[in-house]
């Protein structure tokens, strides 16, 4: 029997499974938006959010089996100066929504293992009436949206990933703020969350990336993180909940909970993250450990920045069609206004111009007979 290919976005069967994952993950993604208010817990968003997805997969899906649809990331809410991978579960320790918190949600759909991820920075309870938010968090919110929009222009092929991260450092300077350390953005496969082809929004000296161009018919999800403090984070008292099984290590695992939870991890998630309330409650505790400490998952630690600072996140999953780079996500901004300006800058200005359509090339006109003694030449129009 012959292996099963996996087919890239030249597919037009694939591009469907990319919009059709987007869509849900976009839906959900509003709903939580409109759910998220002053008094909310984080533990009851989180599992709407995830059961949203799941009820829409099987509304439109119900056919295809488990799993081959479905949550590609669990749905994560972190608060203010919280980075991400928040999504604690019932027991444990939470949070409260209050009004005026700046809220990430982040979250991801697959369709037969191809995954669009997302995520948006809310702020709470803000009334309209009160105009747009201004100072810190209103500079950072600003800086992720120039960023977002400069990053979507410069993927392109020909174009490397170290221009889009002198871009989003150029940006977060000009407002004053400081892209989020460790966050990185993947190209995407089937099946594949963290390519090995990265994007790194902030170098330092002991974690950079090699430089590589942009190929037509990749997919990347990019995630951009600004930070109102330094943008350095740290792991404080939060649980992590949310793994991804490491699919190339394996261990004779003693205890017969452990057995039974990875037993249930290659059932529900056998290559995607997943949060561990997903896991049968009474064995999880217990055979999560003995998982943890053989390296038999790969986790997604909750961190932070310092107190009272502020980190706010867009991430959008985009595909790098043939005329074309299309952003599969796209959210309603926060009411906000900076003091400072992009107009300052002459090379953002000069990015920002950019469409993130391609002129298509021309095919060689054939050549016809010439006459002995004469010299044809051949027009071809290229990508800008």
């Amino acid at each position: 029997m012959e292996q099963e290919v996996d087919k890239d976005i030249s597919s037009p069967d694939v591009v469907d499974k990319y919009h059709c994952a987007a869509d849900i993950a976009n839906n959900v993604m509003n709903q939580l938006i409109e759910f998220i208010q002053p008094e909310k817990d984080v533990i009851e968003i989180c599992n709407h959010g995830d059961q949203l997805i799941e009820e829409a997969v099987m509304k439109k899906y119900g056919k295809v089996k488990k799993p081959n649809k479905g949550i590609a990331f669990p749905t994560c809410v972190s608060v203010n100066n919280c980075a991400g991978h928040f999504s604690p579960i019932p027991g444990e320790k939470s949070v409260t929504i209050k009004a005026g918190d700046a809220v990430k949600i982040d979250l991801g759909v697959h369709i037969d293992g191809y995954i669009s991820q997302c995520a948006h920075t809310i702020v709470v309870g803000r009334n309209p009436e009160e105009g747009p938010l201004t100072g810190k968090v209103a500079d950072a919110i600003c800086a992720a949206y120039f960023a977002s929009e400069c990053a979507i222009r410069l993927l392109r092929p020909g174009q490397t990933n170290t221009a889009i991260t002198k871009a989003i450092r150029k940006v977060a300077d000009i407002f004053h703020v400081n892209p989020v350390e460790g966050v990185l953005s993947h190209e995407v496969k089937r099946n594949l969350i963290d390519g090995n082809n990265v994007i790194i929004q902030r170098p330092e000296v002991d974690q950079n990336v090699e430089e590589f161009s942009f190929e037509q018919n990749q997919v990347y999800v990019m995630d951009i993180s600004m930070s109102t403090g330094e943008g350095k984070t740290r792991e404080v008292d939060s649980r992590t909940t949310v793994f991804k099984r490491a699919v190339d290590r394996n261990y004779q695992l003693k205890i017969q909970a452990a057995r039974q939870i990875l037993g249930e991890i290659s059932q529900k998630a056998p290559i995607l993250p997943f949060s561990i309330r997903m896991l049968d409650e009474k064995k999880r505790k217990m055979g999560m450990v003995e998982i943890v400490k053989h390296d038999l998952v790969d986790s997604y630690p909750v961190l932070f920045e310092k107190e009272g600072e502020t980190i706010v996140q867009f991430k959008f999953t985009a595909l790098l069609l043939q005329n074309s780079t299309e952003r599969l996500n796209l959210f309603t901004l926060p009411h906000v206004t900076s003091e400072f300006s992009i107009d300052t800058d002459p090379e953002i200005q000069e990015i920002l111009a950019k469409s993130t359509k391609r002129k298509k090339k021309k095919k060689p006109a054939k050549k016809a007979a010439a006459p002995a003694g004469t010299e044809q030449s051949e027009n071809m129009e290229t990508d800008e």
